[in-house]
């Protein structure tokens, strides 16, 4: 059989990359050839394939923020790609990713699978603007758009507020390889604390630091050393400043420990040797830094919000708990903190719930499966 060309279309940043990443050096090279269309900011990266080949890549003037003129040029763009390259489908990723891919293919006509990442809307606290935001995801929906959901919450979004048919609505968990366990990196732990819990997520509106913040302020009245370590700051983190100005407020500046953007492998040392993972996000796609946890049998408390509540059962991998009841944080912090038996419980069924559910290895083909059924050489 021929190849599948796919070309993926995005702003690759955080989770997106990941996702992208992933994707690429896990799928099969014999049956599907991925070519990248993204910003001109991500020159610096390469990527390479499961055969340890380099991935065609082509650079837009792609950005975060709505520019018209700015998107205009981006859609002329990715339209000549496309024509040129010629692929059988294309791979649509987060917002801007979406509605770029999908007006361009108006003009080269192949099915977009589009994967919002967490839809756009759900980012902004403007009432206005989350009815704007939800108008152009239903809008577009109807532009040769097929949702690829990164989780069964995210699926079930798209099917009950942007529209889709359940027929046009597909599903692909977020998924990793099974981390192999590695020699602790003494430089990164024996800076923090014997004891700390821990996050990872970029200060911002979606991912909600400041509450956690407020979480330790009132643990600190009960486990006077607790600590978080918060990891991901520098990348989009428009929220930075006014945590540190919490953390000073409430003096809890021996308490925690925040850590810039750094490579995965260290992340992955810090979560391994923490009490447990901790969550406050607002809305998530599906969020690897807790698919990496329970891959790394760690037990958790999360906020109950799309992603989280597709990766934590209560009580059975930990806490899941509404992003209002702050005083129900606090308490079940402090438990899982002082219980070792229910920790220990809690991390076994992390572990098994990513082996069952999330384990690249596995579920990688049944995302070629989707690529094939839907690419137009399948027509």
């Amino acid at each position: 059989m021929k190849k599948i060309k796919i070309a993926h279309v995005l702003h690759s940043i955080g989770g997106v990359e990941v996702y992208l990443d992933l994707v690429i050096k896990n799928i099969d090279s014999n049956t599907i050839e991925n070519i990248i269309i993204h910003g001109e900011k991500e020159k610096v990266k390469e990527y390479f394939n499961i055969s340890k080949q380099p991935v065609k890549q082509f650079f837009i003037p792609i950005k975060r923020e709505i520019n018209v003129i700015n998107d205009i040029r981006c859609i002329y763009q990715t339209i000549k790609i496309l024509k040129k390259e010629k692929p059988n489908i294309i791979h649509a990723h987060s917002a801007k990713g979406g509605i770029i891919a999908r007006i361009a293919s108006l003009f080269y006509k192949v099915n977009v699978l589009h994967t919002p990442h967490a839809y756009s809307y759900l980012s902004s606290n403007s009432q206005i603007k989350r009815f704007i935001f939800l108008k152009i995801e239903k809008i577009f929906k109807n532009f040769n758009s097929i949702l690829l959901a990164t989780s069964e919450s995210e699926l079930n979004r798209g099917i009950k507020e942007v529209g889709y048919s359940v027929s046009r609505a597909l599903l692909f968990n977020n998924s990793i390889k099974p981390i192999l366990a590695k020699e602790k990196n003494t430089s990164i732990i024996s800076s923090l604390p014997e004891n700390y819990i821990c996050t990872v997520g970029r200060p911002s509106y979606q991912k909600n630091i400041e509450m956690m913040v407020k979480i330790i302020k009132e643990v600190k009245k009960t486990i006077p050393d607790i600590h978080l370590v918060v990891m991901g700051l520098g990348v989009v983190s428009p929220n930075t400043e006014n945590v540190k100005r919490l953390i000073v407020e409430y003096k809890l500046e021996e308490n925690t420990t925040l850590i810039e953007w750094i490579e995965r492998e260290k992340i992955f040392d810090i979560v391994k040797n923490s009490k447990f993972y901790i969550s406050t996000a607002r809305y998530e796609g599906l969020p690897y830094a807790i698919i990496e946890s329970l891959a790394l049998k760690k037990s958790l408390i999360a906020s109950d919000c799309d992603g989280n509540k597709d990766l934590v059962k209560n009580n059975y991998n930990g806490y899941l708990i509404n992003i209002n009841e702050i005083d129900l944080f606090v308490e079940k912090v402090i438990e899982l903190y002082n219980n070792t038996e229910l920790r220990e419980k809690f991390e076994n069924n992390s572990f098994i719930f990513f082996e069952e559910n999330f384990n690249l290895n596995i579920n990688i083909k049944c995302l070629e499966k989707i690529y094939i059924k839907y690419s137009n050489l399948n027509k």
